[in-house]
């Protein structure tokens, strides 16, 4: 094993902990030799910082701990850069979910126009980063858990030369909740976008389980069972914005009137931050799980650990298609099933697919990824609204403009590229 020098971008997470549980776990197949934490937040990244130096030193990792607010001094060396930024912080977590409400317009952080104004701002930050790894570390790895994390490697993927994977739990879940049904040893296919996904297939030994598989879901989500015959897939949580706009919107209002969702969050991360600057505390504790985003971390360690090992592995991630899924373009980011190994990331090619439901909304949903992209890039405004045009959640051309337009005022300090 070689030493590797590990970089973590956002570690003032309250997540971070998990990301060296997952270390601590495979301390027997990955060697690190210099952990680089970095984050803007100096009081976060102290806390949190002091957690991980204790649970790294109390499980006798020998490994340097750097800890700075310095992206060059952290990116330095590193065969491995882990993000995990949220630029705004919570506070513009929230706007994302307020504001929309008053348009009647989905207000969530990583689909809708919520979910497209935490794009604007997390794309050029994360292209950022890898700009600054192709003088610093070229050879390094860029893993990015960044939401919305395709629409980020879509981005960002094309404008850079560093080997960029996009990453999230979604999948990670759901696999696990198929094999608590059926069993460990069945074979998924599995596949979309990030956030719009399905898992589309399920064999053992040969047998397609599927319409058990179909049932089952049905009895669990009744509502969608009348549905289901319709995209033939077990859909990932995110589809009930698409499927159901109507009823999320009015539960997300009706939520609103308490506390959005990032409101509850931010009371977490200050519960968790108390717990974590407790200089008694040298695990991971269980208040995490409440966060949400269960497995991000292990999902991020897991695949450092099979690039690293050469391990031929099968993740699903979010990549360029490559062919992979033929009626999407080859340099489309998609989330699908991939081979890792040290040298290459191969999507594992999906032939004979006849879901033309899957398929459009698919192609949809990546039209609109393509022009949020360019605006993010750009700060084109008109490029931007071609976006929201085109996003089946977003709809109404004259509340989406002028949500545009409010979003745009409450978040310029993190949008320059729209106000040179």
């Amino acid at each position: 094993m070689r030493g590797i020098n590990i970089a973590v971008i956002g570690a003032g997470s309250t997540y971070s902990p998990e990301i060296f549980e997952g270390i601590i776990k495979r301390k027997d197949s990955l060697q690190v030799r210099k952990i680089s934490l970095m984050d803007i937040d100096r009081q976060k990244l102290d806390i949190v910082g002091g957690l991980i130096e204790r649970m790294v030193r109390a499980a006798g990792l020998d490994a340097q701990i750097v800890k700075t607010t310095n992206l060059d001094v952290a990116l330095e060396g590193a065969h491995y850069v882990l993000a995990q930024i949220r630029v705004g912080r919570l506070p513009a977590r929230i706007l994302d979910e307020r504001i929309p409400l008053k348009y009647d317009l989905i207000g969530q952080e990583t689909t809708g126009i919520g979910g497209f104004f935490k794009a604007l701002r997390t794309i050029p930050e994360i292209l950022n980063i890898a700009k600054k790894m192709e003088r610093l570390c070229p050879d390094a790895v860029l893993i990015n858990f960044s939401n919305p994390s395709g629409l980020v490697a879509e981005a960002v993927s094309h404008e850079t030369s560093i080997r960029m994977i996009g990453l999230c739990n979604n999948p990670v879940n759901m696999f696990a909740e198929a094999k608590k049904e059926f069993g460990d040893d069945i074979e998924i296919q599995y596949l979309g976008l990030n956030h719009l996904s399905w898992i589309t297939g399920i064999t053992k030994n040969g047998k397609d389980l599927m319409p058990e598989a179909i049932a089952r879901y049905a009895e669990k989500e009744p509502d969608m069972a009348p549905y289901l015959k319709y995209c033939y897939g077990i859909p990932c949580g995110y589809l009930n914005y698409y499927y159901r706009p109507r009823k999320r919107l009015a539960e997300l209002k009706k939520d609103a009137e308490n506390k959005t969702r990032g409101e509850v969050c931010r009371d977490i991360e200050d519960e968790l931050l108390k717990i974590y600057a407790d200089e008694g505390l040298y695990t991971k504790p269980e208040q995490l799980n409440h966060r949400g985003g269960a497995l991000y971390s292990e999902a991020a360690v897991s695949l450092l650990n099979a690039i690293e090992n050469n391990l031929n592995e099968i993740h699903a991630i979010n990549v360029q298609n490559q062919g992979a899924l033929p009626w999407m373009g080859d340099d489309d980011v998609v989330e699908v099933k991939a081979i890792v190994n040290r040298q290459s990331i191969t999507p594992i090619p999906i032939r004979g697919f006849e879901n033309d439901h899957i398929k459009a909304l698919m192609r949809t949903v990546k039209a609109y990824e393509k022009h949020a992209a360019k605006a993010a890039l750009t700060g084109d405004r008109d490029e931007a609204i071609r976006a929201m045009m085109i996003h089946p959640l977003i709809g109404d051309i004259d509340a989406a403009v002028a949500c545009f337009n409010e979003m745009l005022e409450a978040h310029k300090e993190y949008l320059p590229q729209f106000w040179r």
